[in-house]
């Protein structure tokens, strides 16, 4: 049986999500509908790249992954479908899939067509759920649309690294549930330029010189046994995507707080890594 995912700012309060699951399975009675997520802060792009460059994967080979954000049909933002990973992407052309597209390339991209076929305001809910169920019967995406080689990308997807390889210039993309703040800096990006320096990461006027592996790891042996004492403490961690992250251990922002209060951090705001002489 097919898998379609959503994932949409469209909250829990209104109608929308209803009416989108509803649609599909007036379509198709045998389908399985998994939310991904209805929080995304509105219109966040990064944000949602995140969230689905995250979630897609562990979803089985062959799932359609409908996602609605900022998806108003006009000449700057048109929609799309990719097939890429084995996954099936449905989504506006607005730069969401470039943080995916970034790292595994796209098997097929084409601009939907249907258009003039089928009388809407809310895209998601008519041309999204007809482009889905279309492709969850087996249908090609070529009889929905025209082949494209390319797709916008999201602006500071890539850190900036200085002409002496001595700095990173990143920024915030996500801040999770805890207040956790998710840079674009990837594990993988850092040790490649690191070479075994010592460094310093500066978030406004916060400065660490430590990235753990997780977030207990701020804990040494004889702190065990006073943790309390390190709550609300900040701390970076390669978090469980591979992204730097600067946390508060045990954040919680109704007591001791998170990363983004008590940081004073919002999404883009800058964080930087430099590299110090051996």
């Amino acid at each position: 049986m097919a898998i379609i995912t959503l994932t949409t700012d469209f909250g829990e309060k209104d109608h929308f999500v209803g009416a989108i699951k509803g649609s599909i399975y007036s379509e198709l009675e045998q389908i399985n509908i998994v939310d991904i997520s209805h929080s995304i802060s509105p219109f966040n792009i990064s944000e949602a790249a995140y969230i689905i460059q995250n979630a897609y994967s562990s979803f089985p080979k062959g799932t359609i992954h409908m996602i609605g954000i900022d998806s108003e049909l006009s000449p700057e933002n048109k929609h799309i479908a990719i097939k890429l990973d084995d996954h099936y992407f449905i989504c506006a052309n607005n730069g969401i899939m470039s943080m995916i597209c970034a790292e595994i390339a796209a098997e097929k991209i084409v601009e939907i067509n249907i258009h003039d076929r089928v009388e809407t305001n809310f895209p998601v809910l008519d041309i999204f759920v007809k482009v889905a169920c279309h492709i969850a019967r087996g249908g090609t995406l070529d009889v929905i649309g025209k082949v494209i080689n390319s797709i916008k990308p999201i602006k500071n997807l890539i850190p900036f690294v200085n002409d002496e390889q001595n700095q990173i210039i990143g920024s915030v993309i996500y801040i999770d549930n805890y207040g956790n703040v998710v840079t674009n800096i990837k594990r993988k990006f850092f040790e490649s330029l690191q070479q075994g320096r010592a460094y310093e990461i500066s978030a406004r006027s916060h400065k660490f010189k430590t990235i753990f592996n997780k977030y207990s790891d701020i804990l040494n042996d004889d702190q065990k046994e006073s943790k309390r004492n390190i709550e609300g403490k900040g701390l970076v961690v390669f978090n469980s995507s591979g992204y730097i992250e600067i946390a508060v251990y045990k954040s919680n922002n109704s007591t001791v707080g998170s990363a983004s209060t008590l940081m004073g951090l919002k999404t883009m705001d800058t964080v930087t890594v430099n590299f110090l002489n051996p």
